[in-house]
């Protein structure tokens, strides 16, 4: 997934100081921001034009000191046909040299009012997730209690109507059928819905019905991290299932790895309040609240005391 100068200059709110429509329609390829101190010096052996160059306090000092000759010479040298963009924070003046240089060669000139470390942050931070490599897994994506939950299972067992009943629940749909995931970080899966199905639910019997329109823009998220997985799966007789909450499953997905829980579906078990409350219970573990162990502690209690279970 590529990301444009002015996807950039939209979520970043940039001031455009010079720049065409062709200009701003420029990919970026790399989250990678590049200060360019040691450039400024004349060291290029290191340069990456590929990356966005980001024009600070340090690197504005520097520059007021040069000549104007020296100016045009370096942004003349930094700036390539790959490189996407020159900014500047702290809504510094915009140096003539590196305007001409941009007129010349055909780059971007953006400004920003925000503190450099700050912008940096949020440039890289949007970057990241907009060209992060996505996964497409089979899913209905919800966010339960401000938790991402990824409810899975085998074709034509409930899964959208499962959401469905979440929705009426007051809880907001993410994604249905398919949600790409990718790694925000090393531990840190998110996900969101295919552009073509954002705010769609399928139920069989009745069609796609639009969850925005229906239940109000309170329905639905855009994007959300996903903390559990949910596998709904056939109740059978003879199949043994976790009942004391100690499985500890794991999933990977895009080298993330995330608990997994399965959940026996049959006639007259309201799934949806299951799923809520193996939501909670997930939460609750992690705050250190651990109703198994709690469970286990007084087991072992009560035989130390008796010897036996009555």
């Amino acid at each position: 997934m590529g990301v444009t100068v002015k996807e950039l200059v939209e979520k970043v709110r940039l001031k455009v100081v010079y720049g065409t429509d062709e200009l701003l329609s420029k990919e970026i390829t790399t989250s990678d921001i590049s200060r360019p101190g040691l450039e400024m010096t004349g060291y290029f052996d290191y340069y990456a034009p590929e990356r966005i160059q980001l024009i600070g306090m340090k690197e504005w000092s520097y520059l007021a000191k040069m000549t104007g000759h020296n100016r045009l010479q370096v942004f003349s040298t930094m700036i390539k046909p790959e490189t996407p963009a020159f900014i500047v924070s702290r809504n510094l003046d915009i140096p003539e040299e590196m305007l001409e240089a941009a007129q010349n060669e055909g780059i971007a000139i953006l400004q920003s009012k925000i503190p450099t470390s700050r912008l940096s942050g949020e440039i890289s931070s949007f970057l990241d997730s907009k060209l992060a490599e996505r996964t497409s897994v089979h899913g209905v994506l919800m966010d339960i209690y401000g938790m991402g939950v990824l409810i899975q299972g085998d074709s034509g067992i409930g899964k959208s109507e499962t959401g469905l009943e979440l929705v009426k629940r007051g809880h907001r749909l993410v994604a249905d059928d398919r949600v790409d995931v990718y790694a925000k970080d090393d531990v840190t899966l998110w996900g969101e819905p295919a552009e073509i199905l954002r705010h769609l639910l399928e139920i069989r019997g009745v069609g796609i019905i639009d969850i925005m329109s229906l239940y109000g823009a309170s329905a639905v998220k855009d994007s959300s991290q996903v903390q559990l997985a949910i596998y709904l799966e056939n109740f059978e007789k003879d199949k043994v299932f976790d009942r004391l909450g100690n499985g500890n499953e794991e999933i990977e997905i895009a080298n993330v790895r995330i608990p997994r829980i399965r959940i026996p579906v049959k006639t007259g078990r309201n799934i949806s309040v299951v799923i809520e409350a193996a939501a909670m219970n997930h939460r609750s573990r992690e705050m250190g609240f651990d109703a198994t162990k709690t469970f286990e502690d007084r087991l072992t209690n009560l035989i130390n005391q008796n010897g036996v279970i009555e």
